[in-house]
């Protein structure tokens, strides 16, 4: 077990080690535990969080940071209780409002009193609900093909997912990773990390509900919603009818040929332009 934890760690700082710029590690303590946030950017620069998708860690922003970094000041986040440099505490990460309780924290120890979040499937919807919980926090919000955000998964997807869920291994995440992203190549560095995330101790990952009509026609922060056009996931069109059917604020784009999984790295140069199109407006 110790030996599994040291390679991890060991594929962990080798992709952070390729970032494309200088990069400040902080470690930020809470009841929860201490939370590792990677930043990059001018220290005066207008805040940007970043929440990774389940099991990828914040490593998986490699091909972003340099692009975003140059009009943000980025932090990117591990979530306590996954797979990362976050160590778990005392209190357990256990219910919707411990995530977002969490959250709050984060900011606070950055020192942040508002922000811009960025996140992508899970990651989506946790920015997503915190920003309807807390938007007095939240100045812009983008949502990276996100999930049981504004539709359900597909069937398919989740039997496919299944005996990863079940029994992760190194060899089952891989081959779930090559079915969703139809084959597409990926970065060997950081497929070596998410193999070796999903042997990574980690606690129950905390699930919510998916927002209410009500309440997202209530949230009047700015929005932006990227969509995976061949993602797997769920059925891409109705996330995007309903995302602007309800949001008052919203703007949506479908990316095609890319996959759920293969956010936010592969096509990275399109995705950067929109997000960096989309933060530079007033």
């Amino acid at each position: 077990m110790a030996e599994d934890l040291t390679r991890f760690l060991a594929a962990y700082d080798a992709v952070l080690d390729h970032w494309p710029v200088p990069v400040d590690r902080m470690d930020l303590t809470s009841a929860y535990g201490t939370t590792r946030v990677t930043a990059c950017g001018p220290t005066n620069g207008e805040p940007l969080v970043l929440l990774h998708g389940g099991g990828t860690t914040s490593a998986v922003w490699f091909a972003n940071v340099a692009d975003l970094s140059r009009i943000r000041r980025v932090y990117a986040v591990d979530r306590i209780g996954e797979a990362g440099r976050s160590l778990p505490g005392g209190r357990p990460l256990r219910s919707v409002d411990d995530l977002l309780v969490w959250l709050d924290g984060v900011l606070d120890g950055l020192g942040l009193g508002r922000a811009d979040l960025c996140g992508h499937s899970y990651g989506g919807w946790i920015a997503l609900t915190y920003a309807l919980r807390t938007p007095q926090r939240v100045r812009k919000l983008i949502l990276l093909d996100p999930t049981q955000c504004f539709a359900g998964y597909k069937a398919g997807y989740l039997l496919r997912a299944l005996p990863m869920l079940i029994r992760p291994t190194a060899q089952r995440a891989r081959a779930f990773l090559a079915w969703e992203t139809h084959g597409a190549e990926v970065d060997p560095a950081w497929l070596d990390l998410y193999g070796r995330a999903a042997e990574f101790p980690r606690t129950k990952v905390v699930v919510g509900k998916r927002p209410r009509s009500r309440q997202l026609r209530n949230l009047t922060i700015p929005t932006l919603v990227l969509l995976a056009g061949d993602s797997r996931a769920h059925h891409v069109r109705r996330v995007e009818a309903t995302a602007r059917l309800h949001l008052p604020h919203v703007e949506t784009a479908v990316l095609p040929g890319l996959s759920h999984h293969s956010v936010p790295f592969a096509r990275a140069a399109a995705i950067n332009s929109m997000l960096l199109d989309f933060l530079g407006k007033p």
